[in-house]
């Protein structure tokens, strides 16, 4: 079964053009992924390798273009490397013999910013070694270094994949529980899985078959029904259920058939706590009160889809914040792992995240704090515009 790119570890390749990058990630994967050339600049866009870096898992890479490229189309490609940042868990910076100058200091300052853990690999010292006043430098930057040569070093993986498990991010180390955490061993969840327009045919949508996954490695009794048949489905339980997740589409109607001291709560806010903040967004979601009339509000997805008819980022969620609010409001959308000048809007409104990484939430909700624009999600924003957040955040408060 192959992991999803959201589930795995993401390892950014970064430094000057023409160190090694490329010829890095190619002894890595033990593949010709990245074409490797003496001349300058030779990597424009990001490239992406998935793969099983065994015993750390699933990861990543992303091999980037170089920060000091000074081509034609150089300034675009630096931007593109540097909003690589946003989605990576530890980055690596190659650089040669020579050390390291105001390019990667500057990187490594922005690591600093973002806390993305961080190695340097000293590439290619099968033309040259590295002096001792240049390894002692590197060595009062960070402790985690590699000195190599990516062409003839046999070892390479073995070396990289012990220093980096020392770098893990926690999360990776110990996976943290998509719902299993809410309830005790063995408790009785439903799922409420509405198969309408955005269902796949013939599948569940993402987020659902993980929390699936995540209740059953949790010995949990996992029961998933339509809203259709929710009413049935309760009534023939001996024992009411420990939490009823919903779609946030059906949350109006679900919250009206489970009774109130049964915990509920909906996929997207299980995702909101997995992929980003929850404080956060529940935050976000109460500056809902304050928009006005002209308020610009920007739905932003991590992914790119064919919007349907009764799409829920650019149909639903507009239409309930009209609701809400009473107020004529610009929205505007946004898709991509690219992120947007934000300083206009008064309010962001998130996906549910299932197809990114948390590091890339999580820089998303930093921007947005430092640019003081409230950040919230789907399913809270749904919730709160329906009346029923403090119900559905309760269990997670508990």
């Amino acid at each position: 079964m192959k992991s999803l790119k959201s589930m795995r570890l993401h390892i950014g390749i970064l430094g000057k053009t023409n160190v090694g990058k490329s010829s890095f990630l190619n002894r890595i994967t033990n593949q010709d992924i990245s074409i490797v050339s003496d001349i300058a600049g030779t990597t424009t866009d990001v490239v992406e390798k998935s793969m099983e870096l065994l015993p750390i898992g699933p990861v990543t890479f992303l091999d980037t273009a170089g920060i000091n490229d000074l081509s034609e189309l150089g300034k675009d490609r630096v931007e593109k490397t540097l909003k690589v940042l946003n989605r990576t868990d530890v980055a690596v910076i190659i650089c040669d013999y020579n050390g390291i100058d105001d390019f990667e200091k500057d990187l490594i300052e922005k690591f600093n910013e973002l806390k993305i853990p961080f190695i340097i690999v000293v590439n290619k010292i099968d033309i040259k070694r590295v002096n001792d006043n240049t390894l002692a430098e590197l060595n009062n930057i960070c402790p985690h270094i590699l000195i190599t040569s990516a062409k003839t070093d046999d070892n390479l993986t073995h070396r990289f994949k012990e220093v980096l498990v020392k770098l893990l991010p926690e999360e990776f180390v110990n996976s943290p529980k998509i719902a299993g955490d809410l309830i005790p061993e063995k408790s009785t969840v439903i799922l409420v899985t509405p198969i309408d327009k955005e269902a796949p045919k013939g599948r569940l949508i993402l987020p659902q078959v993980q929390t699936i996954r995540d209740l059953l490695d949790s010995n949990c009794i996992t029961i998933v029904v339509k809203e259709s048949e929710l009413q049935d489905t309760l009534g023939n339980l001996k024992n009411p259920p420990s939490l009823v997740i919903t779609d946030s589409q059906a949350f109006k109607t679900v919250d009206a058939i489970v009774p109130k001291e049964i915990p509920l709560t909906s996929f997207s806010i299980l995702f909101a706590r997995l992929k980003g903040d929850l404080s956060e967004f529940e935050k976000g979601a109460k500056a809902i009160e304050n928009l006005k009339d002209g308020d610009k509000v920007l739905i932003l997805e991590s992914c790119t889809h064919h919007a349907i008819e009764d799409d829920i980022g650019k149909v639903k969620i507009p239409r309930l914040l009209k609701q809400k609010t009473g107020k004529e409001l610009v929205i505007e959308h946004y898709s991509g792992h690219d992120f947007p000048e934000i300083s206009q809007y008064s309010l962001i409104i998130h996906c549910g995240a299932c197809m990114t990484n948390r590091r890339e939430i999580l820089s998303r909700i930093l921007i947005s704090s430092q640019k003081q624009v409230p950040m919230t999600n789907y399913g809270i924003t749904i919730s709160y515009c329906l009346g029923i957040l403090d119900r559905a955040l309760n269990v997670f408060r508990k």
